[in-house]
């Protein structure tokens, strides 16, 4: 009878295993905003994978979390943000438009740092203002826009897409 018990919770634990594989490597976004726009719209979908800054070039788009140490003056986001990489750990601090990184000392971004600016910049909070994001605000890439929900299914169902909210910390694997 124990063998047969076992067997019973072998199937659904291996299917459980590549499952929680992939949510902690990857989630899904839904964007809110405009600060994207053209690359990203109010309300679109995107999957996201879980990386280290180092994992990133510059020109993807990247998942943060806003800074914590009151560099945003009033406003104070509470939730992830989508921005575009400008620059990464070595490469030129892009200095044009950016008020926030104009002074700095540093010829390159320093390791640990990365500039993120919006693809909007009137509606963008980012690194025009509040100058570097640091490694430990880096939540991923986006690596595929996914389809809109359906406004039917939505009524119909009451079923929304799920926003993340940056509770908690991601779990990083390997």
């Amino acid at each position: 009878m124990k063998a047969s018990t076992a067997a019973l919770w072998a199937v659904p634990a291996a299917c459980l295993i590549p499952v929680a594989l992939i949510r902690s490597r990857y989630l899904v976004v839904t964007v809110e905003g405009s600060s994207m726009v053209p690359a990203l719209a109010d309300g679109d979908r995107v999957l996201v994978h879980r990386v280290r800054l180092a994992a990133i070039a510059a020109g993807r788009l990247v998942v943060t979390r806003p800074p914590a140490d009151g560099r945003w003056g009033a406003v104070s986001p509470s939730r992830w943000m989508i921005k575009r990489a400008a620059a990464v750990p070595g490469d030129p601090v892009p200095r044009d438009g950016a008020p926030a990184l104009r002074d700095l000392p540093e010829e390159r971004v320093p390791r640990g740092r990365i500039v993120l600016l919006g693809d909007n910049p009137e509606e963008s909070l980012d690194s025009r203002f509040c100058g570097y994001f640091r490694a430990e605000q880096i939540i991923g890439v986006v690596v595929r826009r996914l389809p809109r929900a359906e406004p039917e299914r939505v009524q119909a169902t009451g079923a929304r897409p799920r926003l993340v909210t940056g509770k908690g910390e991601p779990s990083w694997t390997g």
